[in-house]
């Protein structure tokens, strides 16, 4: 058995949705499809999910969503013409947002959790309806009487381990499945969401639940790329990946998958198949525990921008015991969280996302340092990016620091700082925002050009 899930952009229009009936149809194994809600049309358009967000500010701002809410519905009702689905099932599309708007307002969080998860909910109604006109047996399923259990973190709900045996009863279940994603319920049995591309998540934790022999994701690329298409034409195609590496790749600012996606995915070894909705038969990318290492240490490249360092240098720092502890809890006491923490003898650098500092937290946490650690430096270094080079391969080649500080040299990039994680999997190099794509472009030609992925 097959878990697929399809992501907006595949489900933007009613031609797209016949093409994903199609793929499952294809595949007597796809049994279970989790699906999102529509996403953008065209560049300039705007996800069904940003507008109903929209929307509910507008509602509880005691604004008028009148005309938010009309364009969400139309954007419904057009697929539904487009497929040729009955007058009544188009009267029930507008009827189910207008009853979410009807809940209680007391609780505005929870209100907006409700309101963001309808358009799945609506989605994935409207497909089981439209297999269901072309004579497939097809169901809806409710993630509520389906057993997916969640924790109560509006926006960023964690599943609860007793939802995988009660999703296990799925797979008694006649005809296709068709699983709204992004969204769960607490025992309470109020509605609360996943982080955003959420239903990656959703797929994710079916597949774990129902045993699936793969997990097939599909999107709108063929493949998931060495590098950002963005930024190197035509990148080499990744054929085949590790957990690991999808996950630090992810992390790094890779847009395929959201980082915690394939997380249940990975307990269970279900291989992740990522393939693309407008061209199926295209090999596309699979994500698995163990791959054969070959063509090279490296297997992709990711960057990301908007941090900021903070530099703390102090004399003997290595035989103070408890100097990195006191200088993580007073992060802590200021709300900040950190993504690395490069060290030397006598300094330490802690790097974090520089929108969680203002001018005036900047200067206390700097004072606070100098008084609290009696730190002989202390300085702040905003406007930088993290390029991660990441590939198991990396464990066993020797050389791979050196090719890459060689690169960036080359290209006249000065390196900031350098981290490798404790796994092996992955180094980082951060640089200037400004030499970000030129990192990028000099990596990429170092471990890319001229070697099969």
């Amino acid at each position: 058995m097959k878990v697929v899930k399809f992501g907006g952009s595949s489900l933007s229009t009613g031609e797209q949705v016949k093409k994903v009936v199609d793929i499952v149809l294809s595949d007597p194994e796809r049994k279970i499809v989790v699906v999102s809600a529509p996403g953008k049309r065209h560049p300039s358009d705007e996800k069904i999910t940003d507008l109903l967000i929209a929307c509910g500010k507008k509602i509880l701002e005691h604004d008028s969503e009148t005309e938010i809410l009309n364009e969400v519905i139309q954007r419904y009702i057009l697929i539904a013409n487009e497929l040729g689905l009955h007058e009544s099932f188009t009267a029930e599309i507008r009827n189910s947002f207008l009853q979410v708007l009807q809940k209680d307002k007391s609780d505005s969080v929870m209100f907006l959790e409700a309101l963001k998860a309808s358009g799945e909910d609506t989605n994935a109604k409207l497909i089981a309806n439209y297999f269901q006109l072309r004579g497939i047996e097809a169901h809806y399923i409710n993630p509520k009487d389906a057993g997916l259990l969640v924790s109560n973190e509006p926006g960023n709900a964690q599943v609860l381990p007793e939802s995988y045996h009660r999703l296990a009863d799925l797979s008694s279940h006649s005809g296709i499945l068709i699983f709204p994603g992004f969204f769960g319920y607490n025992e309470q049995g109020e509605i609360l969401t996943f982080s955003r591309s959420g239903s990656d998540i959703t797929g994710s934790i079916l597949a774990n639940g129902v045993g699936a022999s793969v997990y097939e994701n599909f999107t709108d690329v063929d493949a998931v790329y060495s590098v950002n298409p963005s930024i190197i034409n035509q990148p080499k195609e990744i054929r085949e990946v590790t957990y690991r590496e999808m996950r630090e790749l992810s992390y790094a600012g890779f847009s395929v998958f959201h980082e915690e996606a394939l997380i249940p995915a990975y307990r269970a070894g279900i291989p992740v198949h990522v393939k693309n909705t407008n061209n199926p038969f295209a090999p596309g990318t699979r994500i698995v525990n163990e791959r054969e290492q070959r063509n090279g240490p490296v297997v992709g490249i990711a960057s990301d921008k908007g941090f900021c360092s903070i530099y703390v240098s102090k004399y003997l720092m290595n035989r103070e015991v408890g100097f990195g502890r006191k200088l993580l809890q007073i992060l802590e006491s200021f709300g900040l969280s950190y993504e690395h923490s490069p060290s030397g003898i006598d300094d330490i650098s802690i790097i974090l996302r520089e929108n969680q500092l203002n001018s005036e937290i900047e200067k206390q946490i700097i004072n606070y340092i100098k008084e609290e650690l009696h730190a002989d430096e202390v300085k702040v270094e905003h406007g930088l990016a993290l390029i991660m080079i990441v590939g198991e391969g990396m464990r066993q080649n020797v050389g791979t620091t050196a090719r890459a500080s060689k690169a960036l040299a080359h290209a006249g990039i000065n390196i900031e700082m350098i981290n490798q994680g404790s796994s092996e999997v992955s180094m980082m190099f951060g640089v200037k925002e400004v030499n970000e794509r030129k990192a990028v472009e000099a990596l990429y030609q170092e471990f890319f050009v001229g070697v099969l992925v």
